[in-house]
């Protein structure tokens, strides 16, 4: 029988709601459908029984699991509304910001994935849960999973992305990492598309953001703040997949690589890998 043991923190409670509707809002599109989904999801949990409820170490990570199995399910569902198409009440007012970090043409270019692109993309970027976690939700192994992210990424950057010469994204590059290593805030901000987002892959293995940043502002204040001058991090150019990126060293090893997405002279996307393992290859002697 439930008691006082199944109780937790009103905020906490709370700030796990708000989870699952920001994991649902990113892979069906907020709304009534992210709304559902939730609903379903604590419907499960009040299925379990009390024993199995009890058994459970992580609620929030079962809740988050569970979600995203009945997410993927939509997602794979045949004729899925485009986001914002289930609920005409539920879409933004004219000058309404979508929920946190998400725009609409992110969410546009995210229904071009398929249903495990888009999971596998959610769950390890936006929301860096653990490989084991993405891969049960998906079905498929971590090293799969692994895949469908770099897949999905690849395929973000082309649907936002028109190609831009490279001398062109050479130039403007160089001129990031030069407003990172002056503490630039303004130039770094006009290097930057008002609707810039950026992503940092930490993998759970470095305390990182977790969560995208959306807007120049935000991107640029999280990329000083990383990478702030003096602090024994040199930035330093290099070709990664045939676009110069920024490599971040700390002791003679990379730290991290940033790779950028520049349309109409702007930085569109930044992708910052600081996970580890993802640098191995970067720091094996040559």
């Amino acid at each position: 029988m439930a008691g006082a043991d199944d109780t937790a923190p009103l905020a906490e409670l709370l700030d796990e709601r708000q989870h699952l509707i920001d994991v649902a809002g990113w892979m069906l599109g907020p709304g009534a459908a992210a709304e559902e989904a939730v609903t379903d999801t604590y419907r499960r949990w009040y299925g379990l029984s009390d024993d199995e409820r009890t058994g459970i170490s992580d609620p929030r990570m079962w809740l988050t699991r569970n979600m995203g199995t009945i997410c993927l399910a939509r997602l794979s569902a045949p004729a899925r509304p485009l986001p914002g198409q289930d609920d005409v009440d539920a879409a933004p007012e004219p000058g309404q910001d979508l929920p946190e970090t998400i725009s609409d043409v992110l969410l546009h270019a995210l229904d071009t994935l398929t249903p495990s692109e888009r999971a596998a993309f959610v769950l390890n970027d936006v929301f860096a849960m653990p490989p084991r976690t993405v891969a049960d939700v998906v079905g498929r192994t971590p090293r799969e999973c692994a895949e469908l992210t770099d897949r999905a990424r690849r395929s973000l950057r082309a649907a936002r992305a028109r190609p831009t010469p490279a001398h062109q994204h050479d130039r403007i590059v160089r001129a990031v990492r030069d407003a990172c290593a002056l503490d630039d805030t303004r130039h770094l901000v006009s290097l930057l598309s008002r609707d810039a987002i950026a992503f940092f892959d930490g993998g759970g293995k470095i305390r990182a953001l977790t969560r995208p940043l959306h807007g120049a502002q935000q991107v640029a204040r999280a990329l000083l703040t990383l990478l702030v001058p003096g602090s024994r991090t040199p930035l330093h150019l290099t070709a990664v997949n045939g676009r110069t990126a920024i490599v971040v060293r700390h002791h003679e090893q990379v730290a991290a690589v940033i790779s950028f997405d520049i349309t109409d002279q702007r930085v569109t996307h930044v992708w910052a890998v600081l996970n580890p393992d993802k640098l191995r290859g970067w720091n094996r002697p040559h």
